[in-house]
């Protein structure tokens, strides 16, 4: 009977297993560069290729305008040449335009709007980011507990209390509960974002509770279950590395979800006139009809702040999503190859659901030992099937 076995079983049945015929540490020679194995030079440019950071350009661009207003938060209050609440005049009651004084005029109470620019970008910008981590803690804890809890009470539970807030129409609600709020806790910086939060997690958490139901189902999830690893460990140690850029693209739409919500509610009078930020300046504007008037360099400074701020975070958010999504990071990457070969062999457009992939040359070294491998590989046969007879 023939049982169909060789003789060179370590060297080519099980070679391309690794098991045996392979050298020490059960690797194969044969499976090694030519010229040897990878230098020193070779391994950190491999590594270097790992860690390195997004070239996209909108991710400079963003990152480059968002550093800018963080720096303007941080001075502008500091650098600027006026007190915003300060009248510099009490006898002219009409906004005078920009000057070598002021550089963006002054308002109708003859306050520098300059300096209320700079003094209102803390606000704001303090009042957004800290609505972001506060509503991006709550959508981690809920959504990836509901999404590792699946099937539980705890699930539905966690569920049905991110669906109640999805459905919740925000913006009555932060106007009604402003609308308890005393003058003092009107000014709180750290309160109001609290409460902003408060209606901008629902969204990532759902997000996130989706992405953690497809990990959980992965090998490795099942197999820390299985060596005993308690459930806030998978969570903390398996699950949640990989679901952090997924978490920072949540952060950056809370954010800008912040920067709106704050603004559209100084604008409302919901805030405190007197605690200075861009949608304060604007609800000024409005109150003394500037845009009727023709005073443009009342509203218009404070409203292009908060346009690019939101660009900024935009930006970083669209280009996050470039990075993380493997349909959108290989159609990049073979536009770029396609302009550097001039478009030869690589298409203009490409299908729908299909990801385009950029295959590179391999090295006349490695080509020559690819072609010697496979001559060789035929002449094997005849012994083999000797063998067999013969058995």
């Amino acid at each position: 009977m023939s049982i169909g076995t060789g003789t060179d079983l370590g060297g080519t049945a099980l070679g391309g297993l690794g098991v045996g015929g392979a050298g020490a540490g059960g690797v194969d020679p044969a499976s090694e560069p030519v010229g040897g194995p990878l230098g020193t030079s070779e391994l950190t440019e491999q590594r270097g290729r790992r860690f390195r950071l997004p070239r996209s350009p909108k991710i400079i661009a963003g990152m480059i305008m968002l550093a800018a207003f963080l720096i303007l938060a941080i001075v502008g209050p500091i650098v600027a040449p006026y007190n915003p609440s300060a009248s510099l005049s009490t006898t002219n009651g009409t906004p005078q335009p920009p000057s070598a004084t002021h550089w963006l005029g002054t308002t109708q109470t003859q306050q520098d709007v300059f300096s209320q620019l700079l003094a209102g970008g803390r606000s704001t910008i303090l009042v957004a980011f800290l609505a972001g981590i506060a509503a991006t803690i709550l959508s981690v804890v809920v959504g990836v507990c509901a999404g590792y809890l699946h099937g539980r009470w705890a699930d539905e539970l966690l569920s049905m209390l991110a669906n109640f807030f999805l459905v919740l129409p925000a913006l009555p609600l932060l106007i009604v509960i402003f609308g308890f709020l005393s003058p003092s806790g009107a000014t709180n910086d750290v309160l109001i974002g609290l409460i902003i939060a408060l209606t901008g997690w629902a969204w990532g958490a759902r997000v996130l509770r989706a992405q953690t139901l497809s990990l959980r189902s992965r090998d490795y999830v099942d197999s820390a279950r299985i060596i005993g690893e308690r459930g806030w460990r998978v969570i903390s140690h398996e699950i949640l590395p990989n679901l952090l850029p997924i978490v920072a693209s949540s952060f950056l739409f809370t954010v800008l979800y912040g920067v709106g919500t704050y603004t559209a509610l100084a604008f409302l009078g919901l805030i405190n006139p007197e605690h200075w930020s861009w949608g304060s300046m604007l609800f000024e504007a409005q109150n003394s009809d500037a845009e009727i008037s023709g005073y443009w360099w009342w509203y218009i400074p404070p409203g292009l702040a908060v346009a690019f701020l939101g660009t900024s975070l935009a930006l970083l958010n669209f280009g996050i999503d470039e990075f993380i999504n493997p349909r959108l990071r290989a159609a990049g990457l073979t536009r770029r190859q396609s302009k550097k070969s001039g478009g030869k062999g690589l298409p203009r457009r490409f299908e729908l659901g299909l990801t385009p992939v950029v295959r590179s040359r391999p090295a006349p070294g490695a080509a020559a030992s690819t072609a010697a491998a496979s001559t060789a590989a035929p002449s094997t046969g005849p012994t083999n099937r000797t063998q067999e007879q013969t058995s």
